[in-house]
């Protein structure tokens, strides 16, 4: 009778955790369920987003024109620009800030369709440094996860080429810094796994430098970060008064 009852117990046992289990997966497939709504919901969100973008391109596109017009009349506007950006500076060899003083003006500019990729020119009046006036590099998005990078093959004056060449070899994805020249960038091209894209230079200019170089041509970046560490060392002064104020509260 006793060994009956042990068997019941554990049939029971035995069922409340099926129960249980058909309940646990029941309760994931509706939560899979809802997470898959939401996925629509974002995606819905991503292609609302990419349509303001692209209104908006076409708003800002003569207003960047505009602005292009009046820093031409800046001497060395973009090169002062770059040499204050914190990242952007270390590209730049003695030899790449003389080729500068040539530049007349860059251009950012995203394909119609945004999510297709984007372009960065640079046009250059004559110089004696190479037979181009426009340099371009161009990233292409395709749709199974790829971006196919390309950029102007820089025909130079002879003897007038970078020193350290534009085949400088560099370590995985990333440019290495200050170890060559600038323009050693245009010819840094190849097709590689969207997860996998990696153009730091690129990505600095679009999305810092290009929004606002003002920014940077007056050195406010640096003014403030400045005004960060002088809040910080009032702030840790302050702190610090306080606690001698407390010690000296503890031993009267």
């Amino acid at each position: 009778m006793v060994e009956d009852k042990g068997k019941k117990s554990k049939v029971a046992q035995a069922e409340d955790s099926d129960h249980i289990d058909g309940e646990l997966v029941l309760s994931v497939e509706k939560l899979q369920e809802v997470q898959d709504e939401l996925e629509k919901v974002n995606e819905e969100a991503s292609d609302k987003v990419l349509e303001v973008d692209q209104k908006y391109n076409e708003i800002r596109r003569p207003v960047y024109v505009k602005r292009n017009e009046i820093i031409k009349s800046i001497p060395d506007f973009w090169l002062t620009a770059f040499l204050s950006h914190p990242a952007l500076s270390d590209l730049f060899t003695d030899e790449d800030q003389k080729i500068f003083k040539y530049l007349d003006s860059l251009d950012v500019e995203d394909f119609k369709d945004v999510k297709l990729g984007y372009s960065i020119t640079f046009i250059f009046n004559e110089n004696p440094y190479f037979e181009d006036t426009k340099l371009t590099k161009t990233f292409t998005f395709f749709d199974e996860g790829t971006t196919k990078i390309t950029g102007t093959a820089i025909k130079w004056m002879e003897g007038m080429g970078p020193a350290n060449g534009i085949n400088h070899e560099k370590k995985g994805n990333k440019r290495p810094l200050a170890d060559e020249s600038f323009f050693s960038w245009f010819g840094e091209t190849q097709q590689q796994a969207i997860g996998e894209f990696n153009d730091e230079v690129a990505e600095i200019i679009k999305e810092d430098l290009w929004p606002n170089p003002l920014k940077y041509f007056n050195n406010e970046a640096d003014e403030e970060d400045s005004d960060g560490d002088e809040d910080e060392e009032e702030e840790n002064g302050d702190l610090e008064e306080h606690d001698d104020e407390d010690v000296n509260e503890e031993d009267s």
